[in-house]
């Protein structure tokens, strides 16, 4: 989520969400996510889409498809890294929108370098 968070993380004020839905979180929001591939941890990832929302590729052998219900689509801000290193949707496919923690409002990276997250 670099440059937004910054490259070693810091720290995070996040809003929780009790249940989220496709009505609670919108594209756009940065969010804190249940790691689909490990529960104990989490990510911090752009929501980029929500159930009904239909996702194109620029790879012309891919199908577009439209994201299920209860589903969502996340993705890393930082354009240089690969799938697997951004370890996004494009990596991990639809993720659970009800694994969605909270929407993160504000990030202190350091005493001199803090400040609100850009959401929507």
């Amino acid at each position: 989520m670099a440059p937004m968070i910054g490259p070693r993380g810091g720290t995070l004020l996040v809003r929780k969400i009790p249940v989220a839905n496709a009505r609670k979180v919108f594209v756009g929001d940065v969010v804190v996510i249940l790691d689909p591939k490990d529960f104990r941890n989490y990510i911090v990832r752009r929501l980029a889409a929500v159930e009904g929302d239909e996702m194109v590729s620029d790879v012309l052998y891919e199908e577009p498809f439209t994201i299920g219900e209860d589903w969502c689509w996340i993705l890393a801000d930082n354009k240089k890294l690969t799938p697997k290193e951004a370890y996004d949707s494009r990596y991990l496919g639809q993720v659970y929108i009800k694994n969605i923690i909270g929407r993160v409002i504000y990030s202190f990276r350091d005493a001199a370098d803090h400040g609100p997250v850009k959401n929507r």
